[in-house]
C-alpha cells in the first residue's frame, strides 16, 4: 500500500517525527504491548520537504519571522532524525520558468534505463550477502569488504574530524557514493563520488 502525505515536515509535531527514527534505521515498526513487543516490517522511501520558516516567503530576504522563530521551526527536525536521511538538498527559489541554456532534458526512458542498470549492478554485488540494494548494506560490510582508495577515505575522515558528519552519517555517505558510482558505471566510488555524497550530507545545506 502506498501512503503519501503532502504536509510540510516541520508542520508535524516533533514527537511524531521522532517515531520515524527506528523505522528508518532498522526497517521495522515496534509496538510495545503488555505481553511483549510486536514487530512489523517497514521498508519505505521517506521524502521530506519543508520551508525554512513559518511565513514561507518567496525568497529568504523577504522573511518576516524573528530568528528565534526560524530556529524553533527547523528544530522540529532533530539532528538524530536528519542523520538518518541519506540526502539533504537546499532548493533555490524559482526565478524563471524558461530553460535559458536551450538544452533539452533527458527523457524519462533514458533516466529509467540508467537507474535500472545501476540497481542491477548493486543487486549483483550484494547477492552473496542476501541484500538487494546499496541502502541495505551495513556500514561494517562496506568498510571491511569494500574499502575505498585512501584519498576517498581521507575525505570522510576529514568530515568526521570537523563535525560535518557523524559515524552513522559516514556510513550513509558510503552507501550514497556506491549508488553514484553505479549510476556512472564505475566499479568503485572515487574521490568525486565521496565528495558529492558528503555535499549531500553537509549540515549547512539542511
Amino acid at each position: 500500500m502506498n501512503k503519501q502525505s503532502h504536509a510540510e515536515a516541520c508542520e508535524f509535531g516533533p514527537r511524531r517525527l521522532e517515531t520515524l527514527r527506528t523505522a528508518l534505521e532498522e526497517g521495522e515498526v515496534r509496538l510495545a504491548r503488555r505481553d511483549g513487543v510486536v514487530r512489523y516490517p517497514a521498508r519505505f522511501q521517506l521524502v521530506l520537504a519543508t520551508n525554512p520558516c513559518p511565513c514561507a516567503p518567496p525568497r529568504d530576504t523577504e522573511c518576516l519571522c524573528p530568528p528565534n522563530t526560524r530556529r524553533r521551526y527547523l528544530a522540529r527536525l532533530s539532528g538524530p532524525l536528519l542523520d538518518r536521511v541519506d540526502i539533504r538538498v537546499r532548493m533555490r527559489p524559482l526565478t524563471a520558468m524558461s530553460v535559458r541554456d536551450g538544452t533539452e532534458p533527458e527523457s524519462t526512458s533514458v533516466v529509467r534505463e540508467r537507474v535500472r542498470q545501476a540497481r542491477q549492478r548493486a543487486a549483483e554485488r550484494w547477492a552473496t550477502y542476501g541484500l538487494g540494494s546499496n541502502a541495505e548494506v551495513p556500514g561494517t560490510v562496506l568498510r571491511r569488504d569494500f574499502p575505498l582508495a585512501r584519498e576517498a577515505i581521507e575525505l570522510l575522515d576529514h568530515g568526521l574530524d570537523i563535525g560535518v558528519v557523524t559515524g552513522r552519517g559516514a556510513d550513509r555517505c558510503l552507501r550514497v557514493a556506491w549508488t553514484l558510482a553505479d549510476l556512472a558505471g564505475l566499479d568503485v566510488p572515487g574521490v568525486d563520488e565521496v565528495a558529492a555524497a558528503l555535499e549531500f550530507r553537509d549540515r549547512r545545506s539542511a
